[in-house]
């Protein structure tokens, strides 16, 4: 499978705060390929084996203050890497991944992720192809 950029939907009010963070639109993506999923989203980075996502549904709309920046989700440990709140994919790991903190001590058993075109992700994480119009 050839590698995959998904970029990241910014809604118009969430720009300026989230790029107070570093959280831009050239800073922020997710790239999937046959071996790895790699989630960049300001200075945070998130970086699993493909194998380890076993799951990935389309979720949203958000509420504001639960999507948008990074959060931690206090019920499950999840994380989300958030711009906007229409929609986004949310990954379930088999084995927790770090992203927020440095080093081991806190992992995450899924992320949720804000990029614009959510239904691509999902095709490209089933093993569908994704057909994207080429530049004009």
């Amino acid at each position: 499978m050839p590698a995959h950029r998904f970029a990241f939907r910014f809604d118009p009010p969430f720009r300026v705060p989230l790029a107070l963070l570093g959280i831009r639109p050239q800073t922020c993506d997710v790239l999937l390929d046959d071996a790895e999923l790699v989630i960049r989203f300001g200075r945070w980075r998130l970086r699993t084996g493909r194998a380890n996502v076993v799951d990935a549904r389309r979720g949203g709309p958000y509420r504001w203050w639960r999507a948008v920046g990074p959060h931690l989700s206090l019920a499950d440990r999840g994380v989300t890497f958030g711009t906007g709140t229409a929609a986004g994919v949310c990954l379930r790991f088999g084995t927790p991944v770090p992203a927020l903190a440095p080093g081991r001590w806190l992992r995450h058993p899924a992320a949720t992720v804000t990029v614009t075109d959510p239904d691509a992700l999902l095709a490209a994480l089933h093993g569908i192809p994704v057909d994207r119009p080429g530049p004009a």
